[in-house]
């Protein structure tokens, strides 16, 4: 029951995105359309299980040990960095025009901060290895909930009638931003 709620919380609660504030490169950037920023979504929740998962054998049966935990930015970077180059092999191989559409935004797995941040909170919360898992994985759903309805609501927005003034990025951080307070609406909802 306290891994569901702690998943929950992650998706809806403490959004990366739109309560956390992490990941906003990529949610900003790869929003253009639906498919886009689903593929995106499936490749940081894919880097953020994984993550999750080595993040914790790294801390617990090497840091640790060896007395050097206060090294665990460092080591969850090369961690991170190491997946995101495995995603975009596979991406690459398996799916051409999916790896052209992410561009440059597909190795800026590596430096996006939810990602690093999802670890670091495990880290922090002490929690166990199925539960740092559960919890990379809500946060990646969150993550991906989040940018697959901004896409689709910028894609019904292109084809509206917008103000010259607000046309492009200034209409889409104030999208972004009534999104962020509707998930203020979640707030209280679960407390773990």
């Amino acid at each position: 029951m306290q891994t569901l709620l702690i998943f929950m919380s992650a998706v809806l609660v403490n959004n990366f995105v739109l309560n956390r504030f992490l990941g906003i490169c990529p949610f900003l950037g790869v929003s253009k359309k639906t498919d886009t920023a689903l593929g995106m979504g499936v490749a940081v929740t894919f880097v953020m299980a994984l993550a999750s998962a080595a993040a914790y054998i790294a801390e617990y049966y090497l840091l640790r040990p060896l007395g050097i935990g206060y090294l665990y930015n460092i080591a969850y970077i090369l961690i991170i960095a190491a997946l995101v180059q495995l995603v975009e092999m596979f991406i690459k191989r398996s799916s051409p025009s999916l790896y052209q559409a992410l561009g440059i935004y597909l190795p800026l797995i590596t430096t996006n901060c939810a990602v690093l941040g999802v670890t670091v909170l495990n880290r922090d919360n002490n929690y166990g290895f199925l539960t740092s898992i559960i919890h990379g994985v809500g946060a990646a759903t969150g993550f991906t909930l989040a940018i697959v309805l901004f896409a689709s609501i910028r894609e019904r927005m292109s084809r509206s009638n917008i103000p010259s003034a607000f046309q492009g990025f200034p209409i889409a951080l104030i999208t972004a931003g009534l999104m962020a307070i509707a998930f203020l609406g979640f707030t209280g909802l679960i407390k773990v």
